[in-house]
């Protein structure tokens, strides 16, 4: 039977999503073979070259549309790289081989390697720049939340949406330097602030689970990268978010504005940040609060990731055990 029903042009085939998940896990494994070894280059090269070479497997037209790097940029996966084997489906991705290289570095909580992918032209197509963002769970009125209104604003009307008070209310920021006045506005409404050191995938998604995470609210700026995929995520799983690229000089507006950006403060809400048959796949690669690391282990390779569908809101937890650990060929 049909997972759903079937459209031309606006599902991805199933057997993509398998596909996909193969790629995050050997970005992630290999990746994961740096952990604790300091070099964040290395880690962040092997998670690409990876990436790469498992994308260039799949039956499909793909383009990555949002990635970390530009074209002259090493070792990243640079935006307008065409990947597949040329033959299927015309496709976009947002890429992120390594989200939390430090993390990984460090051998650190958190560091993921994650994947969106969709239709041509469901992706936000857009420079390797910063993005403001917001973003909040399921369960509440639309425009509870704007990326407009002050934090102050935005977390107060959280908490009457949620029947607390301000003080009930916990806020993910990242910790940087430039979040500063954010963080002290957030707690001058009275908020509590959870401080990450890298990961704003992560904390975007953890809004959505507010009873299991203990954050309600997430403000900041982080990726456009990491934005695009926290969004096609956040569809999957429920919640609201809003994004807007920092277009702060003429030759990333000119950059921007090449690739289809009409208007540099346009604010994005989730559906046009990631639209349509969105699928996320996400690896862990040290051991963190969405998912296992990467375990290795008398030949046999762990892996633990989590597959998002938006168009059957369908999430997926899927641990693997790898026999083959010589030449990793089995994934």
């Amino acid at each position: 039977m049909a997972e759903f029903p079937i459209v031309e042009g606006q599902f991805i085939d199933r057997s993509l999503v398998l596909e996909l998940v193969r790629v995050t896990e050997r970005a992630g494994v290999a990746a994961a073979r740096w952990r604790g070894r300091g070099d964040e280059m290395a880690a962040d090269q092997a998670a690409v070259d990876a990436m790469r070479g498992e994308l260039n497997r799949l039956p499909m037209r793909g383009r990555v549309v949002i990635g970390e790097g530009e074209r002259d940029a090493v070792p990243m996966l640079f935006i307008g790289e065409e990947v597949g084997a040329k033959i299927g489906p015309k496709l976009d991705l947002a890429v992120a081989p390594l989200e939390g290289s430090t993390l990984c570095a460090k051998d650190m909580p958190g560091a993921i390697s994650i994947v969106a992918m969709a239709a041509s032209g469901s992706l936000l197509y857009a420079p390797d720049v910063y993005m403001d963002k917001i973003a909040v769970g399921p369960g509440y009125p639309a425009g509870t939340i704007d990326l407009d209104n002050e934090p102050g604003a935005n977390i107060e009307a959280l908490a009457k949406a949620k029947g607390v008070a301000s003080s009930e209310i916990t806020v993910c920021i990242l910790d940087r330097p430039r979040h500063a006045e954010l963080i002290a506005k957030c707690r001058r409404a009275g908020a509590r602030v959870r401080l990450i050191s890298d990961g704003d995938v992560a904390g975007v998604i953890f809004t959505a689970q507010p009873a299991e995470t203990g954050v309600d609210l997430y403000l900041g700026s982080g990726g456009a990268p990491e934005g695009v995929l926290a969004a096609g995520a956040l569809r999957c799983v429920g919640g609201q978010m809003q994004g807007r690229l920092v277009l702060d000089s003429k030759p990333k507006i000119a950059r921007a504005a090449c690739m289809g950006v009409a208007d540099p403060r346009k604010k994005y809400d989730m559906s046009e940040l990631a639209s349509g048959d969105v699928i996320v796949c996400a690896t862990g690669v040290t051991d963190g609060p969405l998912l296992a690391g990467v375990t290795f282990d008398k030949g046999v390779i762990e892996t633990e990731t989590l597959v998002y569908r938006s168009a059957t809101g369908t999430v997926r937890r899927i641990r693997a055990a790898h026999r083959g650990l010589a030449t990793f060929d089995f994934l």
